[in-house]
């Protein structure tokens, strides 16, 4: 069974491989984005079975790490295996992805803050990471990357948290959030957010806040201009949806980035990263 692809690059909240990239390098962060959009389309299949999708995760790795011939299905593994070897940049990135996308596909449940960041290490991180190394940064510049990435991720969880729930049976918030409030999952199938869903929600924007602080000082560590300007836009509309989701109701109607957002944020964003002063 194929798996149909589910978004665009270009559809994506945040740039992925934009102009900001030096062009000799964008066609490694194709290779990339497109293995990790085949992985996560099918860990999201509504038409596969855990087995299958763990079988097919399974059988990217082995393409990826040489140990079998690429099909029509793994082609994109076999594409970025030698991607990574022409820009002498580890395939661990790549399979810490896929590790994320195995708990996604056997209905992984993420009890604590923790867990939740700790799936994000794999998840969101991995991507940051590669980048840097694409770059030839250093990987002093992992802990800021690592803390942005997250913040990005549960930005996208809190944004997608009604559909992930009802399409894909995902919680992507702690459960004791829930339990504290006396909730269960099943309040995210509702029409409008409660008060006591509110607070939940609201302990995640100040989560992803958080993790925004301790991602300002990038632009400091990161020498490439291009990647710096990227991360720094990248970190304005983090904040931009952040805010979105702290006042708009999630439920009730579809909270997203707007023209005006990627804009404002575009502008911020380059602006900071030709100061390499730590973000605001």
């Amino acid at each position: 069974m194929t798996v149909e692809r589910s978004k665009n690059a270009d559809e994506e909240n945040f740039p992925v491989g934009s102009q900001l990239i030096a062009a000799p390098l964008r066609k490694h962060v194709t290779a990339f984005y497109d293995f990790a959009r085949t992985a996560d389309d099918i860990a999201d299949s509504p038409d596969l079975p855990s087995s299958e999708k763990l079988q097919k995760l399974n059988g990217l790795e082995e393409v990826l790490r040489g140990r079998e011939s690429a099909s029509p299905e793994t082609l994109c593994a076999a594409k970025l295996r030698l991607s990574l070897l022409e820009c002498n940049v580890t395939i661990d990135h790549a399979r810490d992805l896929l590790k994320a996308f195995r708990m996604d596909a056997s209905g992984k449940k993420y009890e604590t803050f923790e867990d939740l960041t700790g799936y994000c290490r794999y998840s969101a991180a991995a991507v940051g990471r590669f980048m840097l190394d694409l770059h030839k940064e250093s990987p002093s510049a992992y802990f800021s990357s690592d803390a942005l990435c997250a913040a990005l991720q549960i930005n996208n969880h809190l944004q997608d948290c009604k559909k992930d729930y009802l399409t894909l049976n995902r919680v992507y918030l702690p459960q004791v959030w829930f339990d504290e409030q006396g909730l269960t999952a099943d309040a995210l199938n509702a029409d409008r957010t409660n008060e006591k869903l509110r607070a939940v929600f609201d302990r995640a924007v100040s989560a992803i806040e958080g993790l925004l602080t301790e991602s300002a000082p990038i632009p400091m560590v990161i020498r490439s201009r291009g990647l710096r300007m990227e991360v720094c836009v990248i970190y304005k509309l983090a904040q931009r949806l952040a805010a979105r989701l702290k006042t708009q109701d999630i439920l009730a109607q579809n909270v997203s980035l707007r023209k005006s957002d990627w804009f404002i944020a575009g502008l911020a964003g380059v602006f900071a990263g030709l100061r390499r002063k730590k973000l605001t």
